[in-house]
């Protein structure tokens, strides 16, 4: 029997306060690291896209979101060198908690900036997905 393509699935929060974005500094992971990002992580199998974001805004930043305050803004189909991925990009409506750096193995800095005004080493395809999501785009291509 022919093994199906797979793709691997991801989540990544917008989270927004007024004008600013929560933006992460990537440290000692071996993906761009130094660079800026989002909260984000993969699937662990056996839960829905909303589950994964839910556990991963806990996991990254302690702070707890329930399903009905997420929303879908972006999903975006990703090129990687050597895989595939769907990219899944959430914004929270309402969350509990004030967001601090939960891993700092990863992450050597948490900090809100104004969307208008992203530092200039963000991640390529987190860029895109932002300013897609500011003109209200849902869907993108990156990496292709």
């Amino acid at each position: 029997m022919k093994q199906r393509f797979t793709v691997i699935p991801t989540v990544h929060l917008l989270l927004m306060d007024k004008s600013r974005i929560l933006l992460l500094r990537r440290f000692n992971t071996g993906f761009e690291d130094g660079n800026y990002s989002v909260i984000a992580g993969h699937f662990d199998g056996g839960e829905t896209a909303t589950e994964a974001m839910i556990r991963e805004a806990k996991e990254e930043a302690g702070i707890t979101i329930k399903p009905e305050h997420l929303h879908v803004v972006h999903m975006m189909h990703r090129k990687c060198p050597s895989v595939e991925r769907i990219d899944f990009f959430f914004t929270a409506g309402a969350w509990e908690g004030t967001p601090i750096n939960k891993e700092p193995g990863k992450c050597d800095e948490l900090r809100w900036c104004e969307k208008n005004a992203l530092p200039k080493n963000i991640i390529p395809y987190v860029k895109q997905a932002i300013e897609c999501f500011q003109k209200n785009i849902l869907y993108s291509e990156f990496g292709w």
